[in-house]
């Protein structure tokens, strides 16, 4: 734990590899992207309406919601952008961890920054990244002994809180002492909800974030404050320490982001870039599909989904996505709407794709996540496609302009084309901005 005291109060930018720098910007762009498209949806829109009765601003300690304006409490602009974030599933992740990082890091790190800035504070884009870089690496280790260690699959939002808790103490100027307690006090009160039944019973809880992403703020203030919460099990146990003797020389942040190429549930992504290969490679219309075979990993098949009837159940769900891309060929905005949910041609190919649970595939999917297709055409053919594993990992990477059209895509009919671009480019750049520059960056990510 030491290491990790020393970790989060020594780091500085300048020891920061470029291979992480890459990835920070990366999600930077990718996570702003998705918080645009996410302001549209009603998960959004019902945390925004109640932070203000529940979070509402304390003096100079205010902070703007993502892609809204108003101000609330730091702990209440963390809850209401991370459920923003997490009401679209499109953003990063790890895949080790089953979860992802930057729907609560970047929601807690920018409110929390926003009410510095509020108070008189000035932070530049350098000293941002180093504090993200902190969470970051915090929530994957934290994560990977969480998932080791605890018998259920808890959501990101468990584990998260720590790294939330860990980066904002530091952005606070806290010492080694008190990065401990926050640790503790995040790992505590952080959400210990059960990923699995969001994905049985898919609603607006999703992730988790919209929780853990608060827990981590509240969590730095009151060990600021001289709340005491040490030890963080996940940072201390006998059972942590194989994960934390490489901190500082091995970047996870580096070896396990990933980005996904469709908004929904990366665990139907191989389903999904199969299913297309198949139709673009055979010269197919989605009128001459009969069947549709997915045969991928056991937690996959319980996302099921063949006729969702809200936006979070098209999330948690593989036969209704695919069924989507055969007949849409694309899984955008359009598609995140619910009157396409009653889409006679997609609920037609969902009704007929059966999902198959895979015992080796299931031994396969710790690193990777396997899922192989095969279509059942009209006139009798079988085509199958191998298994494949998602687009998006360091060694199947979206290429830079797959990411600048994804976020384009999302942001652009939401914030407008002049202040996408402007976003866009800030993002991509954020740990090179003066003070003054990356309080604009906030404003962008954070104005109406």
């Amino acid at each position: 734990m030491q290491g990790m005291n020393r970790f989060a109060t020594e780091l500085t930018y300048e020891s920061l590899p470029t291979a992480l720098l890459k990835v920070l910007r990366k999600s930077f762009l990718d996570t702003m992207g998705v918080a645009a498209i996410g302001s549209t949806t009603e998960m959004s829109s019902v945390a925004r309406k109640v932070a203000p009765i529940l979070f509402g601003a304390n003096g100079l300690s205010a902070s703007r919601m993502l892609m809204d304006g108003r101000v609330v409490s730091p702990a209440g602009a963390a809850m209401a952008g991370a459920m923003t974030i997490d009401s679209v599933d499109a953003h990063d992740g790890t895949t080790p961890n089953k979860g992802h990082v930057g729907s609560a890091v970047f929601p807690g790190l920018l409110a929390l920054a926003d009410a510095q800035i509020n108070e008189g504070s000035k932070i530049t884009g350098a000293e941002f990244a180093a504090h993200l870089a902190v969470g970051y690496e915090v929530s994957c280790r934290a994560g990977q002994v969480q998932h080791a260690t605890c018998p259920d699959y808890h959501t990101s939002g468990a584990w998260t809180a720590v790294g939330v808790a860990v980066a904002c103490a530091r952005m606070l100027g806290a010492d080694a002492a008190q990065i401990r307690h926050a640790a503790g006090i995040g790992e505590y009160h952080g959400p210990r909800s059960q990923m699995m039944r969001c994905i049985d019973f898919p609603t607006m809880l999703r992730d988790g974030v919209g929780w853990g992403a608060p827990s981590g703020v509240t969590a730095a203030y009151l060990a600021m404050a001289g709340f005491t919460g040490a030890p963080a099990l996940t940072c201390e146990s006998d059972q942590a320490d194989s994960y934390w003797v490489d901190l500082n020389s091995n970047w996870l942040t580096i070896d396990h982001t990933h980005y996904k190429a469709y908004p929904c549930c990366r665990w139907a992504h191989p389903a999904i870039d199969a299913a297309s290969e198949l139709m673009r490679e055979n010269e197919l219309v989605h009128q001459q599909i009969a069947e549709v075979e997915i045969r991928t990993f056991h937690y996959a098949t319980r996302l099921a989904g063949h006729e969702p009837k809200t936006l979070d159940e098209f999330s948690y769900g593989i036969a209704f996505p695919v069924a989507t891309m055969i007949v849409h060929n694309q899984i955008g905005p359009r598609e995140l709407t619910p009157q396409m949910l009653n889409d006679p041609d997609i609920l037609r190919v969902s009704r007929a794709t059966k999902l198959i649970d895979d015992a080796e595939l299931t031994a396969r999917s710790v690193d990777k996540r396997w899922a192989a297709v095969t279509l059942l055409t009209t006139d009798g053919r079988r085509l199958e496609a191998p298994p494949r594993t998602p687009r998006g990992d360091n060694d199947l990477p979206l290429s830079n302009e797959e990411m600048s059209k994804k976020f384009h895509l999302f942001a652009n009919e939401v914030i407008g084309e002049s202040r996408s671009e402007r976003l866009h480019d800030m993002a991509l750049s954020f740990d090179s901005l003066s003070a003054h520059e990356f309080e604009e960056l906030l404003g962008l990510c954070c104005g109406s």
